[in-house]
């Protein structure tokens, strides 16, 4: 026909399309493994409770460490804003986190009891996750990496976190680079010791804190950062009632000692200038 236009090959299949159109909702979400990872030893009713708290916790605190590593990423290039909203999403984590002791505070001792010889010497005492971000928050101890000498591939993700500037090693870099005077063992230290308090760094919050409009992003970068230690200090107490609303005072499993390691470590907080400083103002 005159004018017609002839007929081409037929168009290539959008590859994406077809990858889309085959993807389900249990399959995107492999929930074929996440929910079949789930093994009661003994078949007691609240077993399933207490695996599936400490897994979805697991979860969570994936995520947390995923936004940790982004949050650094992002401070270690002086690029600030995404930094906050990811620190915003990590307090929403921590809120998750500390709700789930809530759902296992429903377990009675006697629940408990009808399983508990089956963990054998395991202990949340060995998350390597929750280790990682104890070190990325800036809770630096090296013997902890004792405990992960037989899984090499744990051991050296440890190392490297215990290795790094914590994410409070960011932020008071940041802080020196606005013209606050921080000494060289405060900015350029060996990233692997314990932070120890510096009252160079008290002064410097002190003038961030006493005029906010000069160093907006360091003022909400402190602020994030001390809800992030609030929350954590939080989920550590919802952790040590919990613990001994189900147990009581006796040990934890693997031999830990249970509620009382669990009080003492209410005593340590992240960020420490950002907590004396407010004394001091």
């Amino acid at each position: 026909m005159t004018g017609a236009r002839e007929a081409g090959p037929p168009a290539a299949p959008d590859a994406q399309a077809i990858v889309a159109s085959e993807v389900t909702y249990s399959g995107g979400l492999r929930l074929d493994l996440i929910l079949n990872a789930q093994f009661p030893h003994l078949g007691a009713h609240d077993e399933m409770l207490f695996i599936v708290i400490h897994q979805a916790s697991e979860l969570w605190m994936k995520l947390m460490l995923h936004e940790l590593a982004a949050a650094d990423r992002h401070l270690a290039a002086g690029t600030v804003r995404p930094a906050l909203k990811m620190l915003a999403r990590i307090k929403r984590v921590q809120e998750q986190l500390t709700q789930s002791w809530n759902v296992l505070s429903t377990m009675t001792p006697v629940d408990f009891l009808a399983f508990r010889h089956a963990l054998g010497a395991s202990s949340g005492f060995e998350s390597f996750q929750y280790r990682e971000i104890e070190f990325r928050l800036g809770y630096k101890r090296g013997d902890f990496l004792d405990i992960y000498r037989r899984d090499p591939a744990t051991h050296g993700r440890l190392k490297a976190a215990l290795e790094a500037p914590s994410i409070y090693d960011r932020v008071l870099m940041l802080l020196a680079k606005a013209g606050h005077a921080l000494p060289a063992e405060v900015v350029k230290r060996d990233w692997s010791k314990p932070y120890v308090p510096h009252p160079a760094v008290e002064e410097a919050w002190k003038a961030v804190y006493r005029r906010p409009e000069a160093s907006w992003e360091l003022y909400e970068l402190a602020e994030s950062l001390l809800d992030i230690s609030d929350r954590f200090q939080h989920w550590r107490h919802a952790h040590a009632t919990a613990v001994e609303r189900v147990i009581g005072m006796k040990p934890g499993t693997g031999g830990s000692a249970g509620v009382p390691y669990l009080r003492r470590a209410l005593d340590h907080r992240f960020f420490p200038e950002l907590w004396s400083m407010r004394t001091a103002l």
